[in-house]
């Protein structure tokens, strides 16, 4: 697998086209769900990271999810602090209207989802106390993913935390072999296997991302980029 070697930044995902099916568009934001869970982490980034900054704040806080897609990492989040006692506002924000359709669905008291971009969110005057994504950062060209981070820090008042997928050839035969049960009548397959092809290792993010990030690797085959926010407090 040399193909790995390096960032394959000219492969493209193809629920990214405009013009890909609806229904197997809508089949992939819904399957998100169970396939995040297994595989994303955010379960372990919840308690080490997320629930000891809302601890702190001892307060309601806002949390915004930046490219949210179909919206389940932020009702999954949403759901753990509920558990855990917090009160929060919870933001989706994702400039394509696909996949806000899709969010909506996840929509309830507490949790919404809007069809913008960091520079409208920015533009508005938004500020959020956390600010996170999940599988954003490998799909950005190098002036789109400065721009992103950049925003992301201006929009936080506490921690941002950006999640991905890390490069390797054992994740991607994992990945290979285990996404075959859960993924027909789905992009998964296709867009999963180009997505870690697409995706960087921890050295390399750190590299791209430069001061003030910090990468680390909070579970096996996945990279945390971390940064206090740079929003004023109001």
């Amino acid at each position: 697998m040399s193909r790995l070697a390096r960032r394959d930044t000219a492969l493209t995902e193809l629920m990214d086209d405009p013009d890909c099916d609806p229904r197997t568009l809508a089949a992939t934001y819904r399957r998100f769900d169970l396939v995040n869970r297994l595989v994303s982490a955010w379960g372990h980034v919840y308690r080490s990271r997320v629930r000891p900054e809302l601890r702190a704040l001892g307060r309601p806080a806002r949390v915004l999810d930046l490219g949210c897609g179909g919206g389940d990492v932020l009702a999954r989040l949403a759901g753990l602090a509920e558990r855990d006692g917090f009160t929060l506002e919870c933001v989706g924000a994702d400039p394509d209207p696909r996949a806000i359709a899709a969010a909506r669905e996840r929509a309830r008291p507490g949790v919404r989802f809007v069809a913008q971009d960091s520079r409208a969110l920015l533009a508005a005057g938004e500020r959020f106390d956390i600010v996170v994504s999940n599988h954003v950062l490998h799909h950005l060209d190098e002036e789109a993913l400065g721009t992103f981070t950049a925003d992301s820090l201006a929009l936080s008042t506490g921690t941002v935390l950006h999640a991905d997928i890390a490069r390797g050839r054992l994740a991607y035969g994992l990945y290979a072999v285990g996404i075959a049960p859960l993924s027909a009548g789905t992009f998964l397959r296709v867009d999963g296997l180009r997505s870690i092809r697409r995706s960087y290792r921890p050295a390399e993010l750190a590299e791209a991302l430069g001061a003030p990030w910090r990468v680390e690797t909070p579970a096996p085959f996945r990279v945390l980029a971390a940064a206090p926010g740079e929003a004023a407090r109001a």
